[in-house]
This record gives structure tokens, C-alpha cells and sequence, in this order.
């Protein structure tokens, strides 16, 4: 029994207690190496992030190798992921010719957003490097730096400022009301959405999966005979949202990617 407590993602509970809950103090683990003072410190979910970097980079290192006239398995699935990143992202949004151009930095966001995310399930791991704010911030902030060059590339910066500030054909008296509406939109709510959205659903998703485990964990640990075989309820359960979680986080990195296409997109057309 206590085997398999160890395995359940934060699923311990006090020796005559009753089941713990999850807490958002699971997301701000304590730091195991340097202490924070210099504005560093490695905790558990640091060591997840790289992790997750390091697998990232092999494994598209290793499906770039697999890629040939006639792929394996594994080259056959890297394959469709870029194919998919490539035709219903990219071309899709922005055209052949851009889509191409602009495919290594969709492609970039969408496995990194994907990989950092499908950490919330992996054992031992168990938690979503995208759970916490600096992540989602980080890609946030390059989905903004990006569609902001694409603008400026496309009309220069005096162009661009007033495309997206100072929209043709309102009447002057109105910017100065609709300019800081715009600015807003443009240069505060997209990257602010963009992290929200995905830190939300992944923080969620964490603690529905953490409630199902350390349910499943007390039932067989500090529950009567009858409880325990009532276990397998939460724990079905726990594998069903397990399979969802997945789902989401794929679903996630195809909406961060699809926003950061549109927003080039934008940024490349006129107001």
C-alpha cells in the first residue's frame, strides 16, 4: 500500500489524519539547491523544465534524424506533427510563401508548449512546467516580440506604431480614446491572454488529477475494508482525466500556436 502511495502524484496523507487537499502551495515547491537570494534557486519544478527542454531538444533532434523517404515510426510521427504545425497552422494563417518563413518559430512554440504542458503526467514528474507563470509569460513574450518584428518588417516601425495605434479612417478626436484602447489590445491583453489562458488550464488540471489521486491514496491507505474497494472509483476516475489532461495539453499548445499565427498575421496586413 505505502508502495503505491509513493507513486501517486502528491497523494500522502498524516498517519490518522483525514485526506489532505490540494493546495496551491504544491505549485511553489521549496528549493532543494541555492536558496533564491541571488534571484536563483532550483526547485522541483525547475528541474522539471529542464527535463522537459532536454527531452524536447532529443527528441526533435532524433526525429529530424528518422525523417527519410521512408520514415519508422518515430519519423513518421515527427513527420505529422510538423505537417500539421506546417498546413493547418502556418499555411493555413498565413499563406504558402509566409507560413514556410515563419514554420521553424510555429513550430518551436507549438512543441514547447506541448512538451512543457504533458509534463503534468508523466511519472515521477507530475506536474506542468506551464503550471506556474514564468513559463507561460516567457512564451508569451516571444509570441509578442514575434508578431511585433513581422509588423515592422512589413511597414517599418513608424508604419507599423501607426497601423496598429492610430487606425485609418476614424476621426482624429477619437484617438485619443481609441489609440490607449488599442494599445491595450494589441501590446498588453494578447501576450496577458496568451499566458492565462494556458497557466489556468494547466493549474487545473494539476489539482483535479492531484484531488482523484490523494483520494484513491486515502481510501486505500486510512479507509475500512469496504472504502478500500470503493478505490478503484477515484481511480478510474484519475486515468480517465489523465487521458483528458493529455488531450488539453495538445489542445493548448494548437491554441497558443494558432494565436501567435493570427497575430503575425495581423501584423503583417494593415490595420
Amino acid at each position: 500500500m505505502r508502495s503505491l502511495a509513493m507513486l501517486l502524484p502528491l497523494a500522502s496523507s498524516e498517519e490518522g489524519g483525514g485526506m489532505e487537499t490540494p493546495s496551491l502551495g504544491e505549485l511553489f515547491p521549496p528549493p532543494f539547491a541555492f536558496d533564491g537570494s541571488n534571484f536563483f534557486e532550483m526547485n522541483r519544478l525547475s528541474l522539471v523544465r529542464i527535463v522537459a527542454t532536454v527531452v524536447i531538444v532529443l527528441l526533435m533532434w532524433a526525429g529530424i534524424r528518422a525523417t527519410r523517404l521512408i520514415p519508422g515510426r518515430g519519423g513518421g510521427t515527427f513527420e505529422m506533427l510538423m505537417e500539421f504545425v506546417h498546413k493547418q497552422i502556418a499555411v493555413e494563417i498565413l499563406g504558402k510563401e509566409a507560413g514556410r518563413r515563419y514554420l521553424p518559430l510555429l513550430a518551436t512554440i507549438f512543441f514547447a508548449v506541448l512538451g512543457m504542458s504533458i509534463t503534468g503526467v508523466v511519472p515521477f514528474l507530475n506536474i506542468a512546467s506551464t503550471s506556474l507563470v514564468a513559463m507561460p509569460l516567457l512564451l508569451a513574450c516571444i509570441s509578442l516580440v514575434a508578431f511585433i518584428i513581422a509588423g515592422i518588417k512589413s511597414h517599418g516601425a513608424g508604419g507599423y506604431v501607426k497601423s496598429a495605434l492610430f487606425p485609418a479612417g476614424a476621426p482624429k478626436a477619437i484617438y485619443v480614446i481609441l489609440t490607449p484602447i488599442e494599445f491595450l489590445s494589441t501590446f498588453v491583453l494578447r501576450p496577458a491572454t496568451l499566458t492565462i489562458r494556458l497557466m489556468a488550464n494547466m493549474i487545473a488540471g494539476h489539482f483535479l488529477l492531484t484531488a482523484f489521486f490523494m483520494m484513491t491514496n486515502y481510501l486505500l491507505i486510512s479507509g475500512t475494508s469496504a472504502m478500500k474497494g470503493m478505490s478503484v472509483l477515484p481511480f478510474a476516475g484519475a486515468l480517465v482525466f489523465t487521458c483528458f489532461e493529455i488531450f488539453v495539453a495538445a489542445l493548448q499548445a494548437y491554441i497558443f500556436t494558432l494565436l501567435t499565427s493570427v497575430y503575425i498575421s495581423l501584423a503583417r496586413e494593415a490595420h
